[in-house]
């Protein structure tokens, strides 16, 4: 990015801290019409057809653009696994979170915790508590290992619940 790409990047992530997003759309849209492979311009786009628009398929057209312009750029691979779930999308998630273990700005606590999530909404409880026990080896932050602590503890929890109620 341009120092002037840099400056618009910036005013229009200040606009959707303030819900202004049509203003902070239209300042992505020019940054991507001088500069059409900034991944984070793609990134930003993506979220806001994503989580503004529910446009799917846009969103996961400019976020699979950031990743095909900067590989390195974490950001689009975590809202593709997001978009991937929502979407529930198990066999293409699975190929993304492996693609993700290569790349090396990612955290891989994350892509086990994704793994977790996917096996918990799957209602496969021992191999989410498995996937979620990996992510906690997997980080160094205090935080991260509480939060993966409590996703365990909420399988165990609907685990136990399921075995009450043969039904599920």
């Amino acid at each position: 990015m341009n120092s002037n790409s840099e400056e618009l990047f910036l005013e229009a992530e200040a606009d959707i801290k303030n819900n202004n997003y049509a203003k902070a759309f239209k300042i992505y849209e020019s940054i991507l019409y001088e500069e059409p492979d900034s991944a984070p311009a793609h990134n930003h786009m993506g979220w806001l057809y994503k989580t503004q628009f529910n446009n799917y398929a846009k969103a996961e057209n400019h976020f699979m653009a950031a990743i095909k312009c900067d590989p390195l750029y974490p950001h689009p691979y975590f809202h593709v696994a997001a978009l991937l779930m929502e979407m529930e999308r198990t066999d293409e998630l699975v190929r993304h979170l492996e693609k993700c273990m290569k790349v090396r700005t990612i955290d891989k606590s994350w892509v086990h915790a994704r793994y977790g999530m996917m096996e918990e909404d799957r209602q496969d409880y021992d191999q989410a508590i498995y996937y979620f026990e990996k992510a906690i080896l997997a980080t160094q932050s205090d935080d991260k290992i509480k939060d993966f602590k409590q996703d365990t503890e909420r399988c165990r929890m609907k685990m136990e619940i399921k075995g009450r109620h043969q039904e599920y």
